[in-house]
């Protein structure tokens, strides 16, 4: 009783959320997805500043004595890459996995056991008068078991993945050993369908170019997302209803 009720108010509350989707959808039939809002990543809701195990800090040797030119400076003037709080430098986004794994597992295996006892110890005579159908049973073929297993295995994975774009990222914080988290999202609408591509990670400012740009391969703990929202999103992914349908199906 206790698993029914549990299950009516999961269908209810799946119902009620599937109602607010369909009512949002209706409200905007015609319309054109709206973007999102532009603000400052840290005040946005959820944003945690990132925390980072670090080594001491050293000792500045950036200022040369009796000299007007910064080391690692690219201008005589000031370094004009990306390297403080709001600052904006380019992401080469650049993927091109490509993963072939075939798995083929055949196991088979056949086993026949066969357990007597011919003299019982010398009880015999003794097992058949206390049981007395034990006369018509072969002490030597008591019990016989044989059992038979076949397993058959097979798996490919064959995986391809290419992306391609640039996209302009805001540095959010500086960590205490100089490394500098970024973040940066994009979207384009294109008729009546959103595409978003962001990236965030931490970054090293010595592998900051010249022209102040950076590859994705350099970001550590580097979150990069290409996704849409609209009419072609919906039509290509699968109903509501099939995905819980997906989600409680034991079979």
């Amino acid at each position: 009783m206790r698993h029914l009720a549990i299950l009516s108010l999961t269908s209810c509350l799946i119902t009620l959320a599937a109602c607010g989707t369909t009512v949002d959808k209706l409200n905007n039939v015609g319309k054109r997805p709206a973007l999102s809002t532009v603000e400052n990543p840290q005040v946005r809701q959820g944003y945690q500043p990132m925390t980072w195990p670090m080594p001491e800090p050293e000792a500045s040797s950036d200022r040369t004595a009796n000299s007007l030119w910064q080391p690692g400076s690219r201008t005589f003037f000031r370094d004009q890459r990306a390297g403080r709080v709001g600052d904006i430098l380019r992401v080469n986004i650049e993927i091109n996995d490509e993963a072939r794994v075939d798995n083929l597992t055949n196991r088979n295996r056949n086993s026949v056991e066969e357990i007597g006892v011919p003299s019982a110890f010398g009880l015999q005579g003794r097992i058949d008068n206390l049981i007395p159908f034990a006369k018509n049973v072969d002490p030597a073929n008591l019990a016989e078991i044989e059992s038979t297993t076949e397993n058959q295995t097979i798996g490919l994975v064959n995986r391809r993945e290419r992306v391609r774009t640039q996209i302009a990222a805001l540095i959010t914080q500086i960590l205490p050993n100089g490394n500098m988290v970024i973040e940066g999202t994009q979207e384009i609408l294109i008729n009546h369908d959103i595409r978003e591509v962001g990236v965030s990670g931490v970054i090293r400012p010595e592998d900051i170019n010249s022209d102040n740009t950076i590859d994705s391969t350099q970001i550590a703990q580097a979150r990069v997302t290409y996704s849409g929202r609209g009419h072609i999103t919906d039509i290509q992914a699968p109903r509501w209803g099939q995905q819980v349908i997906e989600a409680i199906s034991p079979f």
